[in-house]
């Protein structure tokens, strides 16, 4: 019994909702000056997420570097492997007529 109330209270706050929300009026429209506030802050989110994404690079390089440091400190060899995103940054190079380093990266 309590299975069936619970359900229909679920059912009658999901009907209240929808007749809430229906009954709202559509947003005005932007204005010119909304409009480059929107610009605006999308430009600056997009600036904000690349730097994010360079100190993450950043912080991966350094991390990676001081792994291979400590290893070869033990007297082991440790051969970085490349992952997807440093064959683009590899193929990049070879792209712009790079040196033959570059050349070797993009043949693989």
């Amino acid at each position: 019994m309590t299975t069936l109330r619970a359900l229909i209270a679920a059912a009658l706050v999901i009907a209240t909702f929808g007749l809430a929300v229906a009954k709202l009026p559509p947003p005005p429209p932007m204005d010119e000056k909304a409009k480059a506030a929107a610009e605006e802050k999308k430009a600056k989110d997009a600036a904000a997420a690349e730097a994010a994404k360079a100190a993450q690079a950043k912080a991966e390089d350094r991390v990676a570097a001081r792994y291979i440091a400590e290893q070869k400190a033990k007297g082991v060899m440790v051969k970085p492997q490349m992952g997807p995103t440093s064959q683009v940054a590899a193929a990049a190079p070879a792209a712009k007529g790079g040196g033959p380093a570059a050349k070797s990266a993009a043949k693989k």
